[in-house]
């Protein structure tokens, strides 16, 4: 996903796992020239909604293992990556992250719905976790949007 590679690049680049904002900004719109410093605050309230970063009162705290994460030569990141994404989608780029194939997992999820009658969100849950994909997180999101 880019979005999380996005975030993992700083956190990457200067060994750690904690930064001030403003520096996780900088890195990203002046030290790679990825966004503008507008767009990377929005980077950062995206990454925080969906739980790769937390706000500290004096940093932001990566949440998952940034050192795991591969940054490709010459990657750059859409701006696709600056809008917030719906729980489903969240939870199909993590299925597809995992290598199952983007359009069978729709077909599966749109089958579990249909035959389950439950919500998008909540087939979209049970699919992952038919093919051993964790997404505990994504799925308490959904609980609280039901």
């Amino acid at each position: 996903m880019s979005l999380k590679t996005a975030v993992a690049a700083p956190f990457r680049q200067r060994g750690t796992d904690r930064m001030a904002e403003s520096e996780f900004v900088v890195a990203l719109s002046l030290d790679r020239s990825w966004f503008s410093p507008d767009q990377a605050k929005t980077l950062v309230d995206v990454a925080a909604s969906e739980g790769l970063v937390e706000r500290t009162d004096d940093a932001l705290v990566v949440g998952f293992d940034a050192a795991a994460v591969d940054v490709p030569e010459g990657f750059a990141p859409s701006e696709d990556v600056l809008r917030s994404r719906s729980t489903f989608e969240r939870i199909l780029d993590t299925v597809v992250e995992s290598g199952v194939e983007k359009q069978d997992a729709v077909a599966g999820i749109n089958s579990l719905q249909s035959e389950l009658g439950v919500t998008l969100e909540a087939a979209a849950v049970v699919y992952a976790r038919g093919e051993g994909v964790a997404v505990e997180e994504i799925a308490a999101d959904a609980r609280e949007e039901l």
